[in-house]
């Protein structure tokens, strides 16, 4: 089988070789890259599995390179780690709104890294939940072809976006609690950012517009989905 292929954005050239080697340890392909241009030329041309990013890059900062991926249609679903020096809440949330899939904080341990690269790219595997198309009321889910409506209109999700989703509808009536969530949904330990579940839970309810509704907070435990939109 083909390796999966990673690729590195990182201007500093001692980290970049440090998450090359690990990475190549571990049985990826990489390719790395010192700009946000050059990332996106990289891209558009082979494309990747995976992409590490930093946001102190010159030319494109990695919220730009994010917000550029995560606009174009074909390169929209490739899971994004950052990579960062940067690891103030405001910029881990910023991150993750973009569409950013984890945050690992410099100085890192590289083996905690490839565990995070790991479990992302395990994510896109995993199997399709069962049933063809979901319906709850206004809302249309084709399963297999990863596609949402509302009143007939289509909404982008990410693939994390569309997997918390499907998880929460799955489980209607039943609470989650944030931990649940962070392990079914991002196979991540609850100490590692808790706030992830709420910041995608925010995007959610704000793409599903009136059915944004149906995912409701119980306070002090975690979120579900009401059972009264059939």
């Amino acid at each position: 089988m083909p390796k999966e292929r990673i690729l590195i954005i990182e201007d500093d050239k001692h980290i970049s070789k440090l998450v090359e080697y690990n990475a190549e340890k571990s049985g990826y392909d990489c390719t790395t890259v010192e700009d946000g241009e050059e990332a996106l030329d990289v891209l558009c041309r082979q494309g990747a599995d995976l992409i590490i990013l930093d946001i102190m890059l010159p030319k494109m900062d990695g919220f730009e390179v994010c917000r550029v991926i995560k606009q174009n249609a074909k390169l929209r679903d490739i899971p994004i780690i950052m990579l960062t020096a940067r690891g103030e809440e405001v910029d881990r949330i910023v991150g993750l709104e973009l569409g950013a899939d984890d945050y690992v904080v410099k100085p890192f341990s590289p083996r905690e890294l490839m565990l995070r690269v790991k479990a992302v790219l395990r994510r896109g595997k995993s199997e399709e939940p069962p049933g063809d198309i979901i319906k709850r009321g206004a809302l249309v889910i084709d399963v297999p072809r990863h596609r949402v409506t509302v009143d007939n209109k289509e909404i982008e999700f990410t693939p994390i976006e569309f997997k918390l989703l499907i998880t929460l509808i799955e489980r209607t009536g039943r609470i989650q609690s944030r931990d649940r969530l962070l392990s079914d949904v991002w196979d991540m330990r609850s100490d590692v950012f808790t706030r992830t579940v709420d910041t995608h839970i925010k995007r959610l309810r704000e793409k599903l517009g009136k059915m944004g509704d149906m995912i409701e907070t119980v306070r002090g435990l975690g979120y579900r989905w009401k059972e009264d939109a059939d």
